[in-house]
């Protein structure tokens, strides 16, 4: 019987062996220090930096650009780490075509219809980048933005807490937002994010990290074979530009039902017509949970080869669950590999997509006074 990833990092552990690459097997527990190094410039000649975080067998680099998870390692039922996020190995690729790798999402993750919404009664015009929609915030949302990143220890944890201040009519949403984002890496090797926003004025905000995932490690091919379960009843129907239409439609009896484990392939080709709009999978699950007061778990993402496995948790009503379907090719990643079309999957926890024009959607307003906070737990085994 091969011994499990707890098993290997805890004789690692008693052992008293550091966190190295020697070989790319596990070989740690402990924490390290947050490592700066220069990652690449701006054609402004903005420094862009990379950070290096290490805790409980998890490898982590993090770009001040978009707060953008380059890496991240995670070692399969022998203990062999990989690279489960796809990413681009040079700041120039992030800036001239990436499809959000790794990277912090907003001022709205998912799409706003037409990219408007009427707030107060004032109708508020967004930067549209996806056909008709505005797509993740506009044409410059936070994942193409240089953040400000502070590396903390505590205890036994580490991370990072990244800034950003979007000002008054950025992308045409309303108000000053500052935004603070915080990555953990946990002693258990856990990744959490803790997202926190203020305002000046009435305004709409739906932060989320976008890192495509693929556990058999990033550009080795499908995540089709990867079992996926989702602890949702219900998800929102789109129309033909991946807008919402206001329905709340069971999935029973449908592809878009993950409430018990399945390969993500095994009905992607069906002939449904939200599969046949979309591609494939781009939908909004809605969570038995709803909103709740602390992370409940949602999802539960495996890769039977190698044991590596994926959950999360979030205190969020909604799950988008994007499996990779306008990979096209065309873009080489971090290993030196082409990606195609199902080689990454996204599970963005968020509130509904459209949520700022569907009143019967949970409220996405932020308003003066008020604290946006929300947090999601990333853990991994083998």
């Amino acid at each position: 019987m091969e011994p499990s990833r707890r098993t290997v990092l805890a004789s690692a552990a008693a052992a008293g062996i550091t966190a190295g690459a020697a070989g790319g097997t596990a070989h740690a527990t402990g924490g390290r220090k947050p490592v700066k190094e220069l990652f690449g410039r701006l054609t402004d000649g903005t420094k862009v930096y990379r950070w290096s975080l290490v805790n409980g067998g998890t490898r982590m680099k993090v770009l001040s650009y978009g707060g953008v998870v380059q890496s991240l390692e995670i070692p399969d039922r022998r203990g062999r780490y990989a690279n489960v996020s796809a990413g681009f190995s040079a700041l120039d690729d992030y800036v001239a075509s990436s499809p959000y790798f790794g990277a912090l999402i907003g001022r709205y993750g998912n799409r706003i219809g037409r990219g408007r919404f009427t707030l107060d009664g004032k109708a508020y015009q967004l930067s549209v980048n996806d056909g008709e929609q505005s797509l993740h915030g506009g044409a410059q949302g936070f994942d193409k933005r240089v953040w400000d990143v502070e590396p903390f220890t505590a205890g036994s944890d580490v991370g990072l807490v990244l800034y950003y201040t979007s000002v008054d009519g950025e992308m045409g949403y309303p108000g000053t937002l500052r935004a603070k984002v915080t990555y953990t890496l946990t002693r258990r090797g856990e990744w959490r994010v803790d997202y926190e926003a203020t305002t000046d004025k009435a305004t709409v905000v739906n932060l989320t990290s976008h890192v495509y995932w693929n556990l058999a490690g990033e550009g080795s091919g499908t995540v089709e074979d990867h079992e996926l379960s989702i602890a949702a009843s219900r998800y929102t129907p789109t129309d033909a530009g991946l807008i919402p239409t206001g329905e709340l439609a069971g999935v029973a009896g449908t592809p878009f039902d993950f409430r018990r484990v399945k390969p993500v392939g095994r009905d992607i080709r069906d002939d449904h017509p939200q599969l046949v709009t979309a591609k494939g999978f781009d939908h909004n699950w809605v969570l038995d949970k709803g909103v709740t007061e602390r992370p409940g778990h949602v999802a539960t993402l495996r890769d039977p080869a190698s044991g590596r496995t994926l959950r999360i948790a979030t205190d969020q009503p909604g799950l988008q669950f994007y499996s990779g379907n306008f990979l096209d090719g065309t873009l080489t990643g971090t290993g030196g590999t082409l990606y195609r079309q199902g080689d990454a999957l996204c599970l963005e926890t968020q509130h509904f997509p459209d949520s700022p024009n569907q009143p019967s959607f949970p409220s996405t307003v932020l308003r003066p006074g008020e604290t946006y906070r929300t947090s999601t737990v990333h853990s991994f085994d083998a």
